[in-house]
């Protein structure tokens, strides 16, 4: 995904040129030449959970683009003024309206291309009963038989759930570091 360049200064709104700047920086910048800020982009982070109750996982089928209806791991991206724990339990209950303990963080998968970080977290789920918000058209649990893994939303979530499944198999739970192409 081709980014667009910035093209005004979020301070002063001058026009910026694109040069590398004199500070010892060594990457090509938005530079404003009337304020001289220097204009940092920098990846998004999105956050999210594996519910699971006994041996199924929850999923939401989307209700927005991209992908509406497909099915993903309840997740969004981070807000500003919260942890990536605080974000993943928010995304969870607001896409899920799901009850749960929150664990530990499984999985950090790189998405250079589109500059985004994902992170999930496991969460045990307290009840399996939910209350999807408008971004979900249905929030169901599956078994690792019955994922529809077909109509997996985001390649960052089916990575997620085969290193849950297998993790799980194996009786232990590790933290899996992912680039995705």
């Amino acid at each position: 995904m081709k980014r667009s360049p910035i093209k005004h200064c979020k301070e002063c709104g001058a026009a910026v040129v694109h040069r590398i700047p004199d500070d010892g920086d060594t990457k090509l910048r938005a530079v404003c030449p009337a304020c001289h800020t220097i204009h940092y982009e920098n990846p998004l982070n999105v956050v999210g959970t594996i519910p699971f109750w006994e041996d199924k996982v929850l999923l939401c089928k989307r209700n927005i683009e991209p992908r509406r209806g497909k099915w993903t791991l309840p997740a969004g991206f981070m807000e500003l003024d919260e942890t990536t724990a605080e974000g993943a339990a928010r995304e969870t209950v607001e896409e899920a309206g799901a009850q749960f303990e929150l664990l530990g963080l499984f999985s950090l998968l790189n998405v250079a291309r589109v500059g985004q970080v994902h992170l999930f977290y496991r969460a045990r789920l307290t009840s399996d009963v939910f209350d999807p918000g408008v971004e979900t058209m249905e929030a169901s649990l599956f078994t690792q038989a019955q994922i529809p893994w077909d109509d997996i939303a985001f390649r960052t979530t089916k990575e997620t759930l085969e290193r849950f499944f297998a993790d799980r198999e194996r009786g232990h739970f590790g933290v899996h570091h992912i680039d995705i192409g």
